[in-house]
């Protein structure tokens, strides 16, 4: 007696410490990384090429991963092996488990579904199978311990077929084995049965078995707050059709535009209803056999019933009064009511009053008529009012001597798969946010409008509309906000339309409307399109409600009509931007129509661009120096200046393929031609004196700047020539300070190091803010000819230029006024402080020979 009170002491603190180290097991557990079994099984799950999970399940675990903070350890494994060691703890987390009742007493599963499948058979083109009962003495090929292998044999059981088995590692070696003719038929879930059988020009079967539902498990017990997780995010996640699980089953899945039911289904369906018609046939002939008959009769209906309730299938019978006279277990399921409470019930008992007529519409076509019906419904139970959408096929039972006594039907519920082809369709063809039709989609609707527009004789036009500093809305206000407004600018499109318009989002701030049934007059039509554009014009630049305040952002309009191409949707849609293009350059708030004038100048630009490209290619371009002077008209640099002399196009002016080349790639290859010229004639000027004390200054395009290899280039274009960089000047623009100012002044520093200069050119005319001119490494301003032209009449001018000098001066900066014509201009500057000079009056730009030969024969002084 007096041990007991200790016993129990010693039991309580045993507890207590077994508890304390339990509890700090699971705390060190919960920081490891989570290990996750892989198997290759796409597209539901793969490992990538660094081994991690991929495919359906592995893009949604590795979003959850990343939202969650988890560690993933990927655990690459057989399927029969993957599930031993879930069960022993060896890894946490298994993707694409289907449940069952026997797995859940060995794993923990969460709550709702990851994904929905369904199982098929596969077989040889020359060894096809029709019904489930053409198994019997065949050999059959299924991924071991996989939950079809268990379904299929209880369902071969019940009817009493001889199937050999052929369990594999893998669903590609169940596959393989049909090819090398191992095995007759494989089993596989569809996901992976279609991409396998095309792959290996096998066929699908019309036996369709064992819809599942498929989840993420743990092994039992374990990770309760990971299933958690998992929950929340797909409950999130399928309650939002424009959330990233649509979006990964977009990428995984087939996009097709109008589903219609699957061939193989409806032979399933035939040949399900052919099996249970010969088995209720049979059951009706047993019941007329003798008394000795009745316990082999009372078995076969048991096995029937097995069968029937194992289908995942709504199967019932109805007499010719339209009462149940059977219900399966899944019927049973939908009615929430036992076998014996639905005989003798109608549909009135169960379904809404539109529901029971339909149903009646077509149950009399088969009791009547003796029609077989098959068709897709959808129908609403009268207590919760849910739609859902069934695949039915109904057919008469038949008495021996032909009468019709009652109907069978089979329904398969598809709500789920009809619902993923729907989300799937608004993924393919309508913009996520605005829900206006996507480019795919306008170019489908182009066509047809094209097409009846030369049918019918009624004209039409493309309406491209663009917002208007759209842009800085957008940076200004952030992202949500510029959502807002492309939100509210697609309701006023969509508030503008006629019957027959489509409107749509090209992406970004860029909207499309296609306008049909237009006059066909094409002058009539004209102004119909006008004045559409016009009204939109108005809508578009009303006030914007934006994060509580208004906001005015106008647009700008390109119109082609039908008739200004010839039936080609890209033409139509180039003449359209086009049209946008000029509207734009008008103004904001303009819309302009396209004409034959837009099409040859880009006709023009195209030939242009055609022989720039050649010229860089084949050293046709030519490199012209100005010099620069100090105050003593002393020549102290030059500034390398680029000439064209086309044999057909004759010279081109720098203003005409300069803009060109910066609206292409061309701009990066032209960049590179003209600093690898500038390099060579550095260092061809070290070895004469005239010329060895000379900078030369290049112009830098901004997007040749911000061009990733421009540092690496220009330090290979000095190391080849051996040209001395610290006489090379780089001249950039104000442009160039507008976006990531700090990556320009790390590349600024780079270049710096190399011992290049800087110059700020056209100073006075862009966006510089005086703070970044701090910050700059620059070396030089250069005053923009424009205020050095009007420096003798303008006062405002005078002021600016002056403005310039003196902020240069107190930079520490040289200044440099460029563009000086005349003597009385280049004293007025002289006057005002300026140092450094460059324009005609100093001389024009010339060869690099010809400066050379006068220098040598100068004393390096220019006229002025």
């Amino acid at each position: 007696m007096s041990t007991q009170p200790n016993g129990r002491v010693a039991w309580w603190r045993g507890s207590w410490w077994a508890a304390w180290l339990l509890a700090c097991w699971v705390g060190q557990a919960d920081a490891q990384p989570l290990r996750v079994g892989v198997y290759h099984n796409p597209p539901k799950i793969l490992a990538d090429d660094q081994g991690r999970p991929g495919g359906i399940f592995g893009e949604l675990l590795a979003e959850i991963a990343r939202e969650e903070g988890w560690q993933l350890e990927p655990v690459q494994c057989q399927w029969s092996q993957c599930l031993d060691w879930l069960a022993s703890g060896r890894i946490d987390l298994m993707p694409d488990v289907a449940f069952s009742e026997e797995r859940a007493a060995r794993f923990a599963f969460h709550r709702t579904p990851a994904l929905r499948s369904w199982s098929q058979i596969y077989t040889a083109p020359d060894r096809q199978l029709t019904s489930l009962l053409e198994l019997d003495g065949k050999r059959l090929a299924v991924l071991d311990g996989s939950i079809q292998q268990q379904f299929l044999a209880q369902l071969v059981d019940n009817f009493g077929l001889v199937v050999t088995w052929l369990p594999v590692g893998s669903l590609e070696d169940a596959f393989d084995a049909v090819i090398r003719q191992r095995a007759d038929a494989v089993a596989a879930n569809h996901f992976i049965g279609n991409q396998q059988a095309l792959s290996r020009e096998l066929v699908a079967s019309p036996i369709l078995f064992q819809p599942s539902k498929l989840y993420f498990a743990t092994p039992l017990g374990r990770h309760p707050a990971v299933l958690a997780a998992i929950d929340r995010h797909l409950d999130a996640w399928q309650a939002d059709e424009g959330s990233r699980y649509f979006g990964i089953l977009a990428r995984w899945s087939a996009r097709q535009t109008d589903w219609q039911p699957p061939p193989v289904l409806w032979w399933g369906l035939a040949a399900l209803v052919s099996a249970l018609l010969l088995a209720l046939g049979f059951n009706l002939l047993l019941r007329r056999r003798v008394a000795e008959k009745t316990l082999g009769l009372q078995a076969s209906e048991a096995r029937l019933n097995t069968i029937l309730d194992s289908v995942e299938a709504y199967i019932y019978i109805k007499d010719e009064e339209l009462r149940y006279q059977y219900a399966n277990r899944k019927v049973c399921e939908l009615f929430g009511l036992s076998q014996a409470q639905i005989i003798g019930q109608r549909d009135t008992r169960f379904f809404d009053a539109d529901t029971c007529a339909r149903l009646r519409q077509n149950d009399l076509r088969v009791l009547q008529q003796g029609e077989r019906v098959a068709h897709e419904e959808v129908n609403y139970l009268s207590d919760n009012g849910e739609p859902r959408t069934y695949l039915t096929v109904k057919l008469p039972l038949r008495h021996p001597d032909g009468r019709i006594y009652a109907l069978c039907g089979i329904s398969t519920d598809i709500t789920a798969y009809r619902q993923l082809q729907d989300d799937l369709h608004h993924l393919a063809f309508y913009d996520p946010l605005t829900r206006l039709a996507n480019r795919r989609l306008l170019l489908d609707h182009l066509h047809h409008a094209l097409a009846s527009s030369h049918n019918t004789g009624y004209q039409g036009a493309l309406v491209l509309v663009d917002l208007d500093n759209f842009k800085n809305i957008n940076d200004t206000l952030g992202h949500d906000q510029g959502d807002q407004l492309l939100l509210q600018t697609a309701e006023r499109l969509r508030q503008s339309l006629a019957s027959t318009d489509t409107a749509g989002r090209l992406g970004s701030d860029e909207f499309v409307l296609i306008l049909e049934d237009l006059n066909p007059h094409a002058t009539e039509a004209v102004m119909q399109a006008r004045d559409r554009a016009g009204h939109l014009l108005e809508q578009l630049a009303r006030p914007y409600e934006l994060g509580g305040r208004h906001y005015t952002c106008s647009a700008s309009i390109g119109i082609a009509m039908f008739s200004d191409v010839q039936g080609h949707v890209e033409e139509l849609l180039k003449a359209a931007d086009l049209a946008m293009f000029a509207a734009k350059a008008d103004g904001r708030n303009t819309l302009h129509f396209f004409n034959k004038a837009m099409q040859n100048e880009v006709n023009q630009r195209s030939r242009v661009e055609a022989a720039l490209r050649q010229a860089i290619d084949h050293d046709q371009l030519e490199l012209h120096v100005q010099p620069l002077v100090d105050s003593q008209a002393c020549v102290t640099g030059m500034e390398a200046l680029l000439r064209w002399q086309h044999p057909e196009l004759g010279r081109l002016s720098p203003a005409d393929f300069i803009p060109l080349a910066e609206s292409s790639d061309l701009i990066v290859l032209l960049g590179d031609w003209v600093l690898r010229q500038a390099c060579r004639l550095l260092a061809d000027w070290a070895g004469d004196p005239a010329m060895a004390r000379l900078s030369l200054a290049v112009n830098i395009s901004p997007r040749q700047f911000r061009h990733p290899d421009f540092v690496g280039r220009l330090r290979q274009s000095l190391q080849h020539s051996g040209a001395d960089p610290t006489r090379l000047e780089l001249e950039i623009t104000e442009s160039l300070l507008i976006d990531d100012i700090e990556q320009t002044i790390a590349r600024m520093a780079q270049l710096q190091q190399l011992g290049l200069r800087f110059s700020l050119d056209d100073f006075g005319t862009g966006y510089a803010s005086l703070g970044y001119l701090k910050r700059l490494p620059l070396n030089q301003l250069k005053i923009d000819q424009s205020f050095v032209q009007d420096l003798l009449t303008d006062p405002n001018d005078e002021a600016i230029v002056g403005a310039i000098i003196a902020l240069g001066r107190s930079l520490d900066l040289r200044v440099i006024a460029e563009g000086v014509e005349t003597a009385e201009q280049a004293e007025r500057l002289r006057q005002l402080g300026c140092t450094a000079f460059q324009g005609y009056w100093f001389g024009k730009p010339a060869s690099a020979d010809h400066w050379r030969q006068w220098l040598a024969q100068s004393d390096g002084v220019a006229r002025g």
